[in-house]
This record gives structure tokens, sequence and C-alpha cells, in this order.
């Protein structure tokens, strides 16, 4: 018997000497063609230009052209649906605000399902939303705007860059950490939110980082950080939960996938790059031109972040019943 069993056994160990070698031939030799990065969003936006300063890293660091292929659409579902029609075979990548896997389900009707049909690879910077006032309204601070909004139900605007955006979703956060009515006005993206907001068409607005010029030089009031803790960059300006409303917390993250079935380890070395390109100066340095941050956060840590941030998401876009038209 045991004479018999030999041969069997010769050949399951050189099958997992053989899958062995090929799993490291893989990692050693990828990538062996030019990488496409799909974005879900138009040129010259924060996903672009974050995808654009990670693909230049990318492409000195694996020794490959990385290229950006913008498919603008549905919150970002055009690409990833892009993406998961891809061959997994370590060529083609998604990178998109983490809104397209944790909000857009819940937003749109849609066959795609990122969750299922996408693997997380790392995050590559997030940033955090400001709560911006007009600098018309008599408030200083989440305080006095909620003490405003409480005397005036309903009478209060803020504008967002669209309904289901991540700037919509930290305003209607805000509205149940505070139990104030308040009225949505949305618009076709944050700048030009920003603008009525700083011409006084709307009262306020949670901004994603492009009204910092106008902070700076009086032109719109910063009400507090839209975020679990306080922002680099107005390190004086306390968050709103540190005001008293505390679950008005919601950064905007924005992550790399890969098609379903990539191979882990491809999905492992690009996660690696990534972590290398987040730790440059001039990464951060260019990050920081957009209010932004870059991050290291790898797969097992980005796939919960995921999974949290979907569970929140789902119940806000419930409780509200916000509805993308």
């Amino acid at each position: 018997m045991h004479t018999r069993l030999q041969p069997l056994r010769r050949a399951l160990v050189l099958a997992a000497a053989l899958l062995s070698l090929g799993v490291a031939h893989a990692q050693a030799t990828w990538p062996t063609k030019p990488i496409r990065i799909v974005v879900g969003f138009a040129p010259g936006g924060s996903t672009d230009v974050m995808a654009r300063i990670v693909a230049q890293q990318l492409t000195e660091t694996l020794g490959q052209t990385v290229i950006i292929d913008n498919k603008p659409g549905a919150s970002g579902n055009i690409a990833a649906s892009e993406v998961i029609r891809a061959v997994p075979d370590g060529a083609t990548f998604l990178i998109a605000p983490t809104s397209v896997e944790t909000a857009n389900p819940w937003l749109f009707k849609s066959t795609i399902l990122p969750s299922r049909d996408l693997a997380p690879v790392a995050a590559i910077g997030r940033t955090q939303m400001y709560l911006v006032a007009k600098p018309q309204l008599e408030v200083k601070d989440a305080r006095d705007l909620v003490a405003l909004a409480r005397a005036r139900p309903n009478t209060l605007s803020y504008a967002s860059a669209g309904t289901g955006t991540p700037p919509h979703l930290a305003c209607e956060l805000f509205k149940l950490a505070t139990g104030t009515a308040i009225t949505h006005v949305p618009y076709r993206g944050a700048a030009p939110a920003l603008q009525d907001v700083l011409s006084g068409q709307a009262d306020f607005v949670c901004d994603p980082g492009i009204a910092f010029p106008h902070i700076r030089t009086g032109k719109a009031r910063l009400l507090g950080v839209v975020s679990a803790k306080r922002s680099p960059f107005f390190p004086d300006v306390p968050t709103v939960g540190e005001q008293g409303f505390e679950g008005a917390n919601l950064d905007i993250w924005f992550g790399a996938w890969a098609p379903k079935g990539t191979s882990p380890e491809i999905v492992a070395r690009l996660s690696e790059a990534i972590a290398r390109a987040m730790a440059q100066a001039s990464v951060k340095s260019r990050y920081a031109e957009l209010g932004a941050e870059p991050v290291q956060v790898g797969t097992a840590e980005f796939r919960k972040l995921l999974a949290d941030e979907g569970a929140l998401l789902e119940k806000v876009i419930r409780e509200q019943k916000i509805v993308v038209e």
C-alpha cells in the first residue's frame, strides 16, 4: 500500500512546487506590459489629479508605463464597470473615491456591485470635509449654525456637489447629528456649489478642500471640520464632534481596485508600490495643493475601511431617503 502511494505523493509535491514557482514567477515578472488606470471622473478633478500623481510614482517604481484612462459618469460607476469587465491580468485597475463601493450601490439602480466584483488594493489618499459658510451668515462656528437652524427650521440652505456625492452625504450626516431641518440645493460639482455660497445664494457647504483660499482671505467662514480629527491645514479649528455634535464624521477616501480574480501576489505588489509612493515627500506636497493627505493603508485595512463606511452610508441614505434621479 505504501509503495502504491509514493508516486501519488511525488506527483502532489511536484504540482505544489510548480504552482509555487508559477506564483513566484508571476510576482517577480509583473508587470510585463503597460498598466491602465481607469478613473471615473473628468481630468482636472481631485480623483484625476491624485491618480496621475500615483501613476507617475508607479511608473518609476514598477518600470512600466502607467497610463490614465478617464471614463467619467454615474459617480464612478462607468469606470467601475469597465474594470469589472477587464481581464484580471494585472494590466487594468480602478482609482476612485470609496463612495463607488460604499454609497453607489444604495443610490443607483445598477447591476454592478463593486464589493463583489472588484478586489480592493489600497487607499491612495483622503480629504477631509469642512463646514464653510457664506460671510454674511452671522455665525462663527458649528454651534451657532445649529442654534440658527433650530430657531429657523427649513429656512437655511446648503449647497452640495450633487445628490449622493460625499459632500451631500456629509451634510446629511450633519443634519442627523444635530437634529436640524435644512434645505439641500444640489449643483453639478463642488466648484459651482462653493461659488453660490461665496455669492450668498446658499448659506453653507460641506466643502472637500477647494475653499481653502477663500477661507484664508476671509471670503468664506470655516465653522468646523466634518471629520473625526482636526485638519492638518487648520489645526486650530475644532471638529464638529468637538463642538458637541458626535456622528458628523465623513472623510472622502480614494483608493485602487483590481478586477476580481487578479492574482493576490499582483495585488500585494501593487499595494506595496502604492505605500512606497505615499511615503514620498513630493507626493505629500502635491497632495497638499489639493487639500488632501497621502495615506499608507494596505489591502486588509482598506477592506475594513470600506466595510465600515459602507454600513454608515447605507444607514444615512436609507434614513434620509436619498435618491439619485
